[in-house]
């Protein structure tokens, strides 16, 4: 049994079909993990919602921006939004919105003596793991229970800085913004949403940089999307990128678990 976590698919479908079959994959045996923003800006949204659902047993992700912005539009009832277009006129859009809103933010995976946290864009440092894993946990709470409000109020970039005394709209937003929207943070923690570039640029550090401190082990793992400029590429071994632009006409990329061994094939 293999377990192998992929990259932003974004509605390539048939990228993920070859990648699937590149890997082997044994709905029986092994388990596929998507690290966020399965859906939009492709052209097979749907066809991968459907992939996912006919392999519920053996399928799981994150959430990423794109699909809670989809949730959004089914939660208030859109009929058109370009590639989601046919998720949102199916028969059934609600069976897409009942397997999304129930993916966490977080997943934590222990493959023996290792162990793998997973987010779409990453986990900040200023939050320690069991932290972010507490966090998950409160906002997908609210997110199942009340899922109008928290779904209409998680656009915009405020606040900037974490504080526990956060409330309601302020408080989902800003966990929502770390773990689907994340890239740079400045020297005193406090997000940029709007460089989304890989350059250095003053003043600003990749979140990764520092969250290299949340990692006690050489066992110990984050893995994360949604950063397609880098391409991948962290410069730390312990903190996978998967992101590669597939639907930029770059990549879909996937690792295996139990020997780090990277996949991908190219956009079709």
């Amino acid at each position: 049994m293999s377990t192998y976590v992929i990259g932003d698919v974004q509605g390539c479908y048939k990228e993920l079909k070859k990648l699937v079959k590149k890997i082997n994959f044994n709905p029986s045996e092994d388990r596929l993990v998507f690290a966020g923003d399965l859906v939009n800006r492709g052209p097979g949204s749907k066809e991968v919602l459907d992939f996912c659902i006919k392999h519920s047993k053996s399928v799981d992700a994150v959430l990423g921006n794109h699909d809670l912005y989809l949730l959004s539009l089914i939660q208030s009832n859109q009929k058109k939004a370009k590639t989601l277009t046919p998720i949102l006129t199916s028969k059934n859009p609600s069976k897409y919105f009942k397997w999304l809103i129930r993916k966490p933010l977080v997943l934590k995976i222990k493959k023996n003596d290792e162990i793998f946290w997973i987010s779409h864009a990453g986990i900040p440092y200023f939050w320690s793991f069991e932290k972010a894993l507490e966090l998950n946990k409160e906002l997908s709470k609210n997110l199942r229970e009340n899922p109008s409000f928290v779904l209409s109020n998680m656009w915009g970039d405020r606040p900037i800085k974490w504080n526990e005394k956060l409330t309601n709209e302020k408080r989902f937003r800003f966990i929502i913004n770390c773990f689907t929207r994340m890239r740079y943070l400045d020297t005193k923690g406090n997000l940029n949403l709007k460089v989304k570039d890989a350059k250095l640029t003053k003043g600003l550090v990749p979140w990764f940089v520092k969250s290299n401190e949340l990692i006690k082990n050489p066992n110990e793992y984050i893995i994360f999307g949604h950063w397609a400029a880098l391409n991948g590429k962290t410069k730390i071994a312990n903190i996978i990128g998967l992101d590669t632009g597939c639907v930029w006409g770059g990549k879909l990329t996937a690792v295996r678990l139990e020997d780090k061994k990277i996949f991908s094939v190219k956009r079709l």
